[in-house]
């Protein structure tokens, strides 16, 4: 008998039955990104610009002395948490990022933090548009995912859908290693210039309706490994994306709920940088 199995049969802890219904999401007491409450940021512009220069993903930038987080840049490493003087952020278990519209990660303390970048009905003739593509799947998803230049962190949460407790298929979503039967291309990774060629060419080969996901803060934005003269900073540019999911890496409920949100299946928790839990 495998030792995890063995490990699985004494834990006594079998498939989650979240989403469909209330049960664990196997992300109790797991830190999520740092929130960001601007009304803390009081003093001379300018005064203080601690957490810009402590960033590593170049995530943070402060302007007329008020910093802006750009969740699309930022792989929750904290630090901004612990070099801020005036605790104007403070880490939180927010961990469902998957947007549809990118601007809808940034946070800066306008206004548009408390409106959606774009309402959750949209144009209604894109919606209905949308809403026969759904159809036409059913009720499956198959995905084709290309590592751009990954560190392979996302990988290993892909991986951990497919275990027993997070149990993928029965949500209707598989995997399939040919584009040619793929509704969705994942990618991970910022892009760099040697995949960018096959990225392309695994995009044109799907067959349309085609959707693309951006998974990673690599992908979203770069990351700390993006840019320089062999790599991108994300998909930006490179293919149309449909949806936005940072993190570094995000973890598996947080892929899941991203798909999920992909299908109209369940609502987008963050407009305009701010998470609703």
């Amino acid at each position: 008998m495998p030792i995890w199995t063995w490990f699985g049969l004494r834990a006594g802890r079998g498939t989650t039955p979240w989403p469909r219904a209330p049960g664990p999401d196997g992300q109790e007491g797991v830190l999520g990104l740092p929130r960001l409450d601007v009304t803390r940021c009081v003093g001379e512009p300018g005064s203080c610009t601690d957490c810009a220069a402590a960033c590593p993903s170049g995530a943070i930038r402060v302007e007329h002395g008020r910093p802006q987080l750009d969740y699309a840049r930022c792989v929750g490493c904290q630090v901004c948490t612990e070099v801020c003087p005036r605790e104007a952020f403070a880490t939180s278990e927010d961990w469902a990022f998957g947007v549809r519209d990118k601007r809808d990660l940034r946070a800066d303390g306008s206004p548009r933090d408390t409106t959606p970048a774009s309402s959750p009905g949209g144009d209604a003739a894109q919606e209905a548009e949308l809403a026969a593509q759904i159809k036409s799947f059913g009720r499956s998803l198959h995905i084709r995912h290309v590592d751009a230049g990954s560190c392979n962190g996302c990988e290993s949460e892909l991986q951990a859908l497919l275990n027993p407790f997070y149990n993928l298929h029965r949500l209707g979503i598989f995997f399939t290693p040919s584009p040619r039967f793929a509704d969705l291309l994942l990618v991970t990774g910022p892009v760099t210039e040697a995949m960018r060629e096959p990225l392309l060419r695994t995009w044109e080969a799907m067959p349309q309706p085609r959707w693309v996901m951006a998974l990673g803060t690599c992908a979203t934005g770069g990351g700390t490994n993006g840019g320089g003269y062999a790599c991108y900073q994300g998909l930006d540019g490179i293919v149309p994306v449909d949806l936005w999911l940072p993190g570094c890496p995000p973890n598996p409920a947080a892929i899941i709920e991203a798909l999920l949100v992909l299908l109209r299946r369940r609502p987008q928790r963050v407009h305009g940088g701010r998470h609703a839990s």
